[in-house]
């Protein structure tokens, strides 16, 4: 869903400082960005880019969530990735002639900011120091899915699943007198495809979890993290040992 708001009139918001890739921008190169975004609004399953599309520029989610997903030629879904405030996407078609290899499905509400790829090309060459952080953010992102694969291959369930429950209290996380309350984005059937592992394994796995003291289920979209040392250890590939 378009809108004409300007991201320079958003709120009189700049969410683009809050962004890692644009950490060295100055205050003015700022607004110069703000007032090129266009802002957008999704409602829940709309997608926000299309595979086989040709992307446009760098859009940033403002506010929700997203996953970005690849579906084979079955149909199978696979989800890569979760967006959340502040990520970003399509950093890696600013280049070339590519085809976006993934949609991205807004998950709730969102509002993104996006702006073109001819204007970030012109911001590039004039800005040096904006290329190396370009550069270097790439960098981590293919670190990260290398990891993410190797992960899938070698980090046993347990490890991967306290994982990502810590990687969605970093998120979307609040803390409560009974430690983190984590709203999850997915379904648990989300959940286990994007982990690769089978719905039931999950399932099971979140009971023992619940069973050893280490969570607390609080209906089908969040979980309270009563242990979330023990999880992070866990997430380390240390042995958990349930509280007394």
């Amino acid at each position: 869903m378009d809108c004409n708001l300007k991201c320079i009139n958003c709120l009189k918001e700049l969410c683009v400082h809050k962004v890692p890739l644009f950490s060295a921008l100055q205050h003015e190169d700022f607004e110069e960005i703000a007032g090129r975004m266009i802002y957008r609004k999704y409602e829940k399953g709309e997608i926000i880019l299309a595979q086989d599309s040709k992307p446009h520029g760098i859009t940033i989610i403002r506010k929700g969530s997203a996953k970005a997903c690849r579906i084979a030629p079955d149909g199978q879904e696979k989800i890569l990735y979760l967006f959340s405030k502040n990520d970003f996407f399509g950093e890696q078609y600013l280049f070339g002639d590519e085809r976006a290899s993934y949609h991205v499905v807004a998950l709730q509400k969102v509002e993104t900011c996006s702006f073109s790829r001819e204007h970030f090309q012109h911001m590039i060459l004039s800005r040096p120091l904006l290329a190396q952080q370009c550069i270097e953010e790439l960098g981590r992102r293919v670190i990260a899915l290398e990891q993410v694969v190797q992960n899938a291959g070698t980090q046993k369930i347990d490890s991967r699943i306290a994982l990502l429950l810590l990687e969605f209290d970093r998120k979307y996380g609040v803390m409560t007198e009974q430690g983190p309350s984590v709203f999850l984005p997915l379904s648990r059937e989300g959940i286990a495809n994007y982990l690769g592992i089978a719905r039931e394994t999950l399932s099971r796995k979140l009971n023992q979890f619940e069973e050893d003291g280490m969570i607390r289920s609080v209906g089908n979209k969040r979980i309270t993290l009563l242990q979330p040392q023990i999880l992070a250890a866990m997430a380390n590939g240390e042995t958990a040992v349930s509280p007394a």
